[in-house]
């Protein structure tokens, strides 16, 4: 995800190499989102709030790729625009690609909160309604959040370099690190304690009012969001490393991982949902059926 704060000289990190292996992995994923969303959009029996949510992170997965192609667009094509102003923006929307991306995932883990915790108490919270507001708040705060990076002068631009704040300025490095990163990983981790334990607890106390297959369901969703989650996390393993070791190698493996992890998380989603998994295969099947021509001769009557 490019998520290093740290100041990366030209001369360790070859973009030329590594820049269009992850658009490969970014153009990939935008391919694979795309026909999930189409997929979703017209089949009447997805249009459930969890598939609401998945929509908006795959929106949030779109939105992180085309940025990042556009920064490196720039940074290996376009060498004229040197404007410290142009490298703000695009910063922006880098840091709020990121933003959008894992915190849609916080977005999946309240949904779940909502309907495996506060369910039977609150059954409002499961309704389309709550789960639209919850998602214009969710995009409020990832609009919000980047802004720090056109407000001040702490992205200028490098040249050979991605648009991203330097180790020179700690306190929007830390900022960035705990208001992108840290805080909403704790929530996850928190939120899907939570339900763990409640879904434990409901397993073995007969008194809670939960029927089995409510609670296989439960569990399924549980563990679907924490795998999609893991791919993703996964991939930015490396780029952690490199913060906190300060070696290239890892900075180069991760500006590739994330991407790959987002092509990943989209692919295991697939198959984890069957639904959308059964309606690409019936799609691409029908799409691979060749029609045959039958031709029939109408032979005329022997006449004997």
């Amino acid at each position: 995800m490019n998520f290093s704060t740290s100041e990366i000289s030209s001369n360790r990190t070859d973009y030329s190499i590594i820049a269009p292996i992850s658009m490969i992995f970014s153009g990939t994923s935008i391919i694979i989102t795309s026909f999930i969303l189409i997929i979703v959009l017209l089949k009447k029996q997805l249009h459930t709030v969890t598939r609401l949510l998945i929509c908006n992170t795959c929106l949030a997965s779109l939105l992180y790729c085309i940025v990042q192609c556009i920064n490196y667009i720039y940074l290996l094509l376009i060498k004229s625009d040197k404007s410290n102003q142009s490298c703000r923006w695009r910063g922006y929307f880098g840091y709020m690609s990121i933003v959008a991306f894992i915190y849609s995932y916080v977005l999946q883990v309240i949904s779940r909160l909502f309907f495996i915790v506060f369910y039977t108490k609150y059954r409002w919270l499961i309704t389309y309604r709550i789960h639209s507001y919850l998602i214009i708040f969710g995009w409020t705060i990832i609009f919000i959040l980047p802004l720090p990076a056109i407000l001040t002068n702490n992205i200028y631009f490098r040249e050979g370099e991605l648009c991203w704040v330097t180790k020179e300025y700690t306190l929007h490095s830390f900022y960035i690190i705990i208001a992108d990163y840290l805080i909403p990983i704790l929530l996850i981790i928190i939120m899907n304690i939570i339900i763990f334990i409640r879904i434990y607890l409901s397993r073995i106390n007969t008194t809670i009012q939960y029927n089995r297959r409510r609670k296989e369901r439960d569990f399924r969703l549980f563990y679907n969001i924490m795998i999609s989650f893991s791919v993703y996390f996964l991939g930015g393993v490396p780029i952690m490393i490199y913060m906190f070791t300060d070696i290239e190698f890892f900075y180069s493996i991760g500006v590739i991982s994330v991407t790959f992890a987002v092509t990943m998380e989209k692919l295991v989603l697939i198959y984890l949902d069957r639904e959308i998994r059964n309606l690409l295969k019936d799609y691409f099947y029908q799409n691979n059926i060749k029609v045959t021509p039958i031709i029939i001769f109408n032979a005329a009557p022997i006449i004997q």
